[in-house]
Formats: structure tokens, C-alpha cells, sequence
């Protein structure tokens, strides 16, 4: 009888052991004690259609804590839609008049489809999820996002006092490079745009040549790019542009403003891309590239810095790469010693449609995905930070190395955020075409110069001044 006893006490201590470790397990489901708070609604439709881009953050998070949120509101379904092409597989159920009831889509994502809803209004008004309280606490939820995200042009977009995306996770975007590398060459990390291209300088000593398995040696270039997604390069642009221009200047580009883009100091800016195309500094084959090849390249040695963010050590985890490559991240480059730097701050969103069939059950979702067990989900599954006071610090011990170190970019530099002004309902302008698409190609070619990238930019915005008279 002793001796059952005996089974039976141990039985219990390791079953009390092991959940109190799961306890400190961002992947069990430590959400569910939300179901037994008056949190939990009975949503008379507990059907749920949500539509996420799957980049470079990958899908492990979604999968995860679309069960979690599953399991703590019981009889809740949850259909997702998960797709690196997510704007151009929901497009026709939104001209339907049938759209997922959660976006999980950033208004950078390439087919332009928030960019879309946002002009024509077709976004719902979610302020009212801020103003209330977290579901893990009694903070509202409008305190615990980062200061001045909620206020800006990318969640506030018609500057009416209401929100109308909410901020998923952030994170630095510079120039990553190889601390290996670097370390080894004992080369020193450019401050100035001159410090940058004296690199370039420095790779053509046959020392410094990328020496394959064969032993054949090839010049190392000085930078490549995303080359069929120049979108990218607005992570050098804009913190170049609040250098060069002033961050008043930059305010008045993103407003559209005439004249704005067409300075001496803009000029600057554009000419600096135009030398790293011309003058031999990228990566050859770089423009017909897309992101991960581009990132390959990079990773291998062929091109020692790529424009990107703290997303890419996940997204490309399974890449070939240099032996014992360590992920790096400096900002961009500024044309004047001891200049202020500035570094562009990344951000996914979600949104809700205004048709969305299920709007209130679509809110709680965006509640939940705010709890302090979800961002540590994210940082476990994803790699990656959400964006809100106190996240860096409850994610660090799930952040790899190399994606924790890259947030040292912010370090002694200016945050600034993309804040184009919402364009007016049914305009014809994307700006993105004419600031990068149809242009960036053409500039690292020579075969377009930074003249007629002005003129072009230039028109577009006179044409988006004559549609805002108009309505």
C-alpha cells in the first residue's frame, strides 16, 4: 500500500513539474484561461475567414495561434488562407463583396491591395479595439503599442482621429551584412556614403576575391538587391532622403507636395543610386533577381551588403550560405560625417474590411494576437518582435542571436516610418511605380537619368494634387 502510495505522490509531482514548465512555454496553450474571463463573448457567428501574406516570417506563428485562439473560444472556426501571393488570391472575393474578415496584409505588400482599400475607404474603423483593455491585463490597448505608430499615416491613413490598421510586429531595416566577414577582413563598417564606396574600392584587391571550392577566385561585389522587388530600396531612400533633405522635406514628399522631389538635395540622393548601378558597385545579374536569389548571392559572399530587414535570417534559414555567416545590420549610410543617421522601421499590419461578415469576432482575434503569450508565440515561431512597449525584452529569449543583435542598428539613429499620405478615392497614381518600378531598373542601368526620375516622380504628384481638387 506504501509502496502505491509512493507511485501515486511521485505521479503527482511530475505531472505538477511538467506544467509548470510548459508554463514557460510560449507554444502550449496558455491562452485558453482567456475562455474562463469575462472577456469571452458568445459570438453568434463563430466563423472566422482570415487572409495572411506569408513572407518572410514564415507560417509556423499563424498555424499556431490560429489553434490557440481556437481552443480558448470554444466552437470557433477559423479558416485561413495563408500565401506569399495573399493580395492577388483575395483580390476577386474583395470585388465580390465577399472579403476575409481579417487582412493580415502590410500596405508595402506588392500587389497594392491595402493601398487599394485604403483609397477607396473600404477599411473598417477599429479605434474601438484600442480604446479597450487587453484580454491578459488591464492596460488599454492603445498604451501598450509603440509611441506615435497608432498616430501615424499608416494606421490613422485619413488623419481623422481613428485607426484603421493595427500594427503587427517591427523591427530595423538596413544594410545587412556578413560580422564574419567583415571581422576577418578587419574592414570597418561605413559611416558615409564616401566610407561606403571606398569599400568597393577596397574589393577589387585580389586579397579580398570570394574564393570558391575549386579555388577560382571572383571580384566580391559592393551591393545587390531584391532586383525584380526594388521596393526594397525604400529602406535606403527614405532615411537618405531625411539626410540629404531634411526629415521637413521628407514630410512634404510623402505629402505629394510639387517641387518637392525636385531639389539639389533629392538629386543627391538618386545620383548615389545611379553610381552604385553605373559605376560598377552592384552585384551583376542583380536587377533580374528576385528576394531570395538576390539573398542567396549575398549570403554566398558575391555581394557583401543587401538591403533588408530583420525578417531575412528566417526567412532564408535554410539557404546555403559562406561557412559561419553571422547576420549584421548597420543603417544607411549618411554624405557627411558625424550627419544624424537615420534607419527606416519596419511593420506588418491587420486590418478588417468594412464588408467583413464577421467584424466583431474579427476584433477579438486582433485582441488576442496582443497578449503577452502571443508575442512571445511570434518570437518563438517567427523570429521576429511585435510591436508594443515592453516586446523586445519578453521575446529576447526566443530571438536567435542574429536577429536580436540586428535591433542594435537603432542604436544612435532616428527611427522614421513610410507615411505617404492616403491618396484620394479612385485615383490612378501608385507612387511606388514611379518612385521604384519603373524606374529603379532603368536607373542602375544608365539607360534613365536621376533628371528624368525627378521629372517623372514630379508628375505623378501633380496629377495626384489635380485628383485631390477634384474630389
Amino acid at each position: 500500500m506504501k509502496k502505491v502510495a509512493s507511485l501515486l505522490i511521485l505521479a503527482v509531482i511530475v505531472i505538477v513539474s511538467l506544467i509548470a514548465l510548459n508554463r514557460d512555454t510560449p507554444s502550449n496553450n496558455a491562452l485558453n484561461q482567456i475562455s474562463t474571463t469575462d472577456t469571452l463573448h458568445d459570438f453568434k457567428n463563430k466563423e472566422l475567414n482570415i487572409a495572411v501574406f506569408q513572407g518572410g516570417y514564415g507560417p509556423e506563428y499563424w498555424n499556431e495561434i490560429v489553434s490557440e485562439f481556437e481552443s480558448a473560444y470554444p466552437g470557433v472556426k477559423i479558416n485561413m488562407t495563408n500565401s506569399p501571393r495573399i493580395g492577388d488570391v483575395v483580390r476577386p472575393q474583395i470585388v465580390a463583396g465577399n472579403p476575409p474578415d481579417v487582412l493580415v496584409v502590410t500596405d508595402t505588400e506588392q500587389s497594392g491591395l491595402i493601398t487599394s482599400l485604403v483609397k477607396e475607404k473600404a477599411l473598417l474603423d477599429i479605434s474601438d479595439v484600442f480604446e479597450s483593455k487587453a484580454l491578459d491585463n488591464d492596460q488599454l490597448l492603445k498604451d501598450r503599442i509603440l509611441p506615435g505608430m497608432l498616430e501615424s499615416t499608416r494606421f490613422s491613413p485619413y488623419q481623422d482621429g481613428k485607426v484603421y490598421l493595427a500594427p503587427l510586429n517591427t523591427g530595423p531595416m538596413g544594410l545587412i551584412y556578413n560580422k564574419k566577414l567583415f571581422r576577418d577582413k578587419g574592414w570597418k563598417l561605413p559611416e558615409t556614403w564616401d566610407d561606403f564606396f571606398a569599400l568597393g574600392e577596397e574589393l577589387k584587391k585580389e586579397e579580398n576575391y570570394l574564393v570558391d571550392s575549386n579555388g577560382n577566385k571572383t571580384q566580391r561585389a559592393l551591393f545587390t538587391y531584391q532586383g525584380i522587388y526594388p521596393d526594397y530600396l525604400e529602406e535606403i531612400m527614405y532615411p537618405s532622403l531625411a539626410n540629404a533633405a531634411g526629415i521637413d522635406n521628407l514630410k512634404r514628399i510623402f505629402a505629394y507636395e510639387p517641387g518637392s522631389f525636385s531639389t539639389d538635395m533629392v538629386k543627391k540622393v538618386l545620383d548615389t543610386f545611379a553610381r552604385i548601378g553605373t559605376e560598377g558597385y552592384l552585384m551583376n545579374g542583380t536587377v533580374a533577381l528576385n528576394h531570395t536569389q538576390s539573398q542567396t548571392d549575398m549570403m554566398l559572399g558575391k555581394a557583401i551588403f543587401i538591403v533588408n530587414g530583420t525578417w531575412m535570417e528566417n526567412e532564408m534559414k535554410n539557404a546555403p550560405r559562406e561557412e559561419n555567416f553571422e547576420f549584421g545590420m548597420i543603417p544607411v549610410p549618411v554624405f557627411n560625417k558625424g550627419d544624424q543617421r537615420f534607419i527606416l522601421m519596419s511593420y506588418e499590419q491587420f486590418s478588417i474590411p468594412v464588408r467583413a461578415s464577421n467584424p466583431e469576432l474579427a476584433k477579438e482575434f486582433l485582441k488576442f494576437l496582443y497578449t503577452d503569450q502571443s508575442v512571445k508565440l511570434f518570437a518563438e515561431k517567427s523570429n521576429g518582435i511585435f510591436a508594443l512597449k515592453g516586446a523586445s525584452e519578453l521575446s529576447k529569449p526566443y530571438l536567435t542571436k542574429g536577429v536580436y543583435e540586428m535591433f542594435s542598428a537603432y542604436d544612435g539613429a532616428t527611427t522614421i516610418l513610410q507615411e505617404w499620405k492616403a491618396l484620394s478615392k479612385g485615383s490612378r497614381i501608385d507612387i511606388k511605380t514611379e518612385l521604384f518600378r519603373n524606374t529603379m531598373t532603368p536607373i542602375m542601368t544608365g539607360k534613365m537619368t536621376t533628371d528624368q526620375w525627378m521629372d517623372k516622380v514630379e508628375q505623378s504628384f501633380a496629377q495626384i494634387q489635380s485628383e485631390q481638387v477634384a474630389n
